[in-house]
């Protein structure tokens, strides 16, 4: 699917529908005709929309209103639009790599569909524009119910760890950077080592704290307008994006960061964008 995420259509819902149109026409040439209407159809939105619902509701059911309606008028069995949990969107990730890696099922000569005997699942990663996610098969009980995932597919079990970091997708994450960097200078001028060196462009504070992701200090005036300068610093680059996180777990149990709890990663990964 080409272009922004439905989030993105806040203020303008109806493209939100009508930018679902040419997948949906896609989908139309992939399914026979014949098994069209009896085809489940979900719209399973991610962290844009969850972070769009914290900051204006209305705005997010009118986005779902579009959405339902644009799918609403092709020949499916439309079962609606909603917002997933952070650890549905990594499971449903996880199914969708080792799906298409056939490490869950797999034609076989026999000409059967089978459980690949030696296949080894992968993890996955994925890095979305608000959220970032983390899902894979660990090798001991996972001991934080809010991350455990259980699936029985094509009979077989599958016990999951899956958590998604809000706030920590590249859109946001490089928002929270900016906000960092704004919060550091004692001026409108900011210089940005992760911009190339000369590259200069002009932001508002309300533009940057527009977003659940950032908070504006208080004697920010939203109407300022800020200029962010590249300086190119590859080393200042990496220790400003390290200051987003907090790798420091504390005695409760193992991390991956900001002490959300994490068994230790075991296996394989498949990384996507």
């Amino acid at each position: 699917l080409a272009g922004p995420g439905i989030s993105s259509y806040a203020d303008d819902p109806a493209g939100a529908g009508a930018s679902l149109k040419p997948c949906l026409d896609r989908a139309m040439e992939i399914v026979p005709a014949e098994q069209q209407r009896e085809t489940p159809t979900y719209l399973g939105a991610t962290a844009g929309m969850r972070l769009l619902r914290k900051e204006n509701s209305t705005k997010a059911e009118q986005v779902f209103a579009e959405v339902s309606k644009a799918i609403g008028e092709y020949p499916v069995d439309f079962r609606g639009a909603r917002i997933l949990t952070g650890s549905e969107e990594g499971s449903f990730g996880w199914i969708t790599v080792n799906y298409l890696l056939e490490t869950l099922v797999k034609f076989s000569f026999a000409e059967r569909w089978e459980h690949p005997q030696d296949a080894e699942v992968l993890g996955a990663l994925d890095l979305g524009g608000a959220s970032t996610q983390i899902t894979f098969q660990p090798g001991v009980p996972v001991e934080d119910r809010n991350t455990s995932v259980f699936f029985r597919l094509y009979g077989t079990n599958y016990s999951l760890y899956s958590h998604s970091y809000l706030c920590y997708g590249q859109t946001q994450a490089l928002k929270m950077l900016l906000a960092a960097l704004h919060q550091a200078s004692s001026s409108a001028q900011i210089s940005h080592p992760c911009y190339p060196l000369g590259y200069q462009e002009n932001v508002t504070v309300a533009e940057l704290y527009d977003s659940p992701c950032v908070r504006a200090p208080s004697s920010a005036s939203p109407a300022l307008v800020l200029t962010v300068t590249g300086t190119g610093d590859p080393a200042a680059c990496g220790t400003a994006v390290q200051r987003l996180f907090n790798f420091s777990c504390g005695a409760r149990w193992p991390c991956g960061f900001n002490g959300v709890y994490q068994p230790p990663v075991r296996g394989q990964f498949f990384v996507s964008s």
